[in-house]
């Protein structure tokens, strides 16, 4: 199931949150949100939950809810957490191909600073595009 992909990121959002502990769909949501996870959709949410429990990282039950009707709660399994795991090294590699780029952008971005108000300004390099 790993490889680096934004589709693939909301999965490995959700092992991490159940790996913390286990909760229900509405509560993972709001607990997506620091993670940068905010797209508002929540049936995609529901949907990746229900595939990992179909390839066996996640399980779930029905608890009884204080306020409303019982909730699905999930679980992370003994393989959810070893896809946890792998997700680790995908992560670290893409951490390095980001610093990689970062470090030869850098250059590019302090040579293109804003002219001054009124001072003469360089050819758009970009133009003959």
């Amino acid at each position: 199931m790993s490889g680096f992909e934004p589709r693939n990121l909301l999965s490995s959002c959700l092992l991490l949150l159940l790996g913390e502990r286990p909760d229900h769909g509405y509560e993972l949501v709001q607990r997506l949100r620091p993670l940068g996870i905010t797209d508002g959709d929540t049936s995609t949410v529901y949907r990746t939950l229900r595939s990992l429990e179909h390839h066996g990282c996640l399980c779930s039950d029905w608890a009884p809810s204080g306020a409303g009707p019982a909730r699905r709660i999930y679980r992370i399994t003994a393989k959810g957490r070893a896809e946890l795991l792998s997700w680790l090294g995908t992560l670290e590699e893409t951490r390095r191909r980001l610093d990689y780029y970062m470090r030869r952008l850098a250059p590019l971005i302090e040579n293109r600073r804003p002219a001054a108000e009124g001072a003469a300004r360089e050819p758009d390099e970009d133009r003959s595009c």
